[in-house]
């Protein structure tokens, strides 16, 4: 099923009302605890995933939800909202506006639209598959990236990493021109703008990615998983982003976990 003009439009209302939520719990008192697998949540990650569920659930009832938060609520028509109200918690809690709201539409298992969005200073990108992605309403293109040497290289912490991993990542550190650290899902939107070159991240969960892969895509680069091939549902959260496609052969080389 083709992602229509109302799809889009309630995309953007859904990040409309996460924003709003989250937006009072910025840099103030925001109730932070920790989850059993000990990362951190907020009142505010909670109260953005509620306002986004309760637009989806008077709007597209038959739709699949899937939120970091509150769990997955079924659905019949095939198409799941895939939401994260914050990605980059810790950057959230430490008063530093490199989160993000992520929504993604997925389509039997395949990622069609995706929003990043940053409620705090106003950006946001949105990407639709077969169509040019756009920040802030105006298109994104990604850089040309002639030779690894030249790449600007992301990751959100190497401590994300297991062993092997970190290894792989260490490879591919030493070939590129520099890195930087922290960052989320707003890494990701710096690539389809042609800020960045590269991100490279692992255990990262649906919510994490699905929105990532039609905003990257969309902006001309090309995300895929540590093997190369192209991110779905049930994928295992190894994930590569580059803006220039050429460069993802470079990379895997680099990293050398092509059938590790």
């Amino acid at each position: 099923m083709a992602v229509s003009q109302t799809d889009i439009a309630l995309a953007a209302r859904l990040a409309d009302a996460a924003g709003a939520a989250i937006r009072p719990y910025f840099r103030a008192e925001h109730g932070v605890e920790a989850k059993e697998d000990q990362s951190p949540v907020t009142l505010a990650d909670r109260a953005g995933e509620e306002a986004m569920r309760k637009l989806l659930i008077a709007e597209r009832p038959m739709d699949g939800i899937i939120g970091e938060e509150f769990g997955v609520r079924e659905g019949t028509s095939g198409r799941q909202w895939v939401l994260d109200p914050i990605d980059g918690t810790r950057a959230f809690i430490a008063g530093r506006p490199v989160f993000g709201t992520l929504i993604a539409l997925v389509d039997d298992g395949w990622p069609v639209l995706g929003v990043i969005d940053q409620p705090i200073i106003n950006e946001r990108w949105l990407g639709v598959t077969g169509r040019q992605t756009l920040f802030n309403g105006k298109p994104a293109t990604t850089r040309i990236c002639r030779e690894l040497n030249q790449a600007i290289l992301a990751t959100t912490s190497p401590a994300l990493f297991d062993n092997g991993q970190l290894h792989a990542f260490e490879h591919l550190d030493a070939k590129v021109m520099s890195t930087v650290l922290g960052g989320d899902c707003y890494n990701y939107g710096c690539v389809a703008s042609g800020w960045l070159d590269i991100v490279v991240e692992a255990g990262l969960k649906l919510h994490d990615f699905a929105a990532l892969v039609p905003v990257i895509e969309g902006a001309g680069g090309r995300m895929c998983d540590w093997q190369g091939d192209p991110l779905h549902a049930g994928s295992n959260g190894e994930v590569i982003a580059a803006g220039d496609p050429a460069r993802i052969d470079d990379i895997l080389e680099a990293m050398d976990c092509r059938g590790h």
